[in-house]
């Protein structure tokens, strides 16, 4: 099985670009399954239903999510009654969503997909590790092809994850940092790894956002209000292959591709 994690969806340039280049691409990598962060996908901060849609539409099953998951005042009741759209496990009790689903894929396999997050240089939440443990037990109930989604600023807490969760899960594949790292690797027990996945978005612009702000910012110190940079976008991922049987991961690469997502920064919701 070939399951696709596309990076942090950042606005409309990033909704676009996965609409543009998904389709093609998913038949050209043989994707059986499409795995996407939508947590920048509303206007740099977010989801929101219509913002979900658009991504559900151009090919992608799964969106997660991440340390801002709950920017957008619709998301408190959207997340509840949409099954394909994980936040991170590891919000406290009461937080309204999921951290994990299962999805059946065309060939009749169930994949779970597991949401975490980071609290390195984050947000206060609950445990990630102790939250993959309580998910994992219920999940491996239904699928044997498990996916993880470690949302963290720190390199070293997505690596401890890898370890810890190696044999356990096909793989975990980081977000959050929006900039592709170039180690990929299986781990002993099967666990496919990447510390980031990069972001699906405009790739003339800081993290997505229009440089000059985050310069004068810097330059500064005044807080300002992002804005998200236009012209051509960057769908950035890795395409991960996993043992049908086993669910062990056998192979994991990176996937890049452009294109032109026009003038976004008028309209970057």
């Amino acid at each position: 099985m070939h399951i696709l994690m596309i990076g942090d969806v950042v606005g409309r340039p990033g909704r676009k670009v996965t609409t543009d280049l998904l389709p093609d691409l998913r038949t050209e990598l043989g994707a059986d399954l499409v795995i996407a962060n939508g947590e920048n996908a509303a206007g740099g901060m977010g989801i929101s239903a219509q913002a979900a849609e658009q991504l559900f539409d151009a090919g992608v099953d799964v969106l997660t999510l991440g340390n801002h998951t709950y920017r957008q005042k619709e998301a408190v009741g959207f997340l509840d009654e949409c099954p394909l759209v994980v936040r991170p496990a590891n919000y406290p009790p009461g937080a309204p969503g999921r951290g994990a689903t299962v999805v059946t894929t065309a060939s009749a396999e169930n994949v779970a997909v597991i949401n975490l997050m980071g609290r390195t240089f984050m947000d206060a939440i609950d445990c990630p590790f102790r939250a993959a443990d309580r998910e994992l037990k219920v999940a491996s109930r239904e699928a044997t092809i498990v996916i993880v989604d470690m949302h963290a600023e720190a390199t070293s807490e997505k690596l401890a994850m890898a370890y810890y969760l190696d044999g356990r899960v096909s793989a975990v594949l980081g977000t959050h940092t929006h900039v592709p790292t170039a180690d990929e690797r299986v781990f002993p027990g099967g666990a496919a790894y990447v510390t980031d996945c990069g972001m699906t978005g405009p790739t003339d612009s800081i993290l997505g956002v229009r440089s000059e702000l985050i310069v004068q910012r810097f330059l500064t110190g005044v807080p300002t209000k992002f804005q998200i940079a236009g012209g051509p976008a960057v769908l950035s991922g890795v395409l991960v292959e996993v043992e049908d049987r086993t669910g062990r991961a056998v192979g994991i690469r990176r996937v890049t591709r452009t294109a032109n997502a026009g003038n976004a920064t008028a309209d970057p919701e």
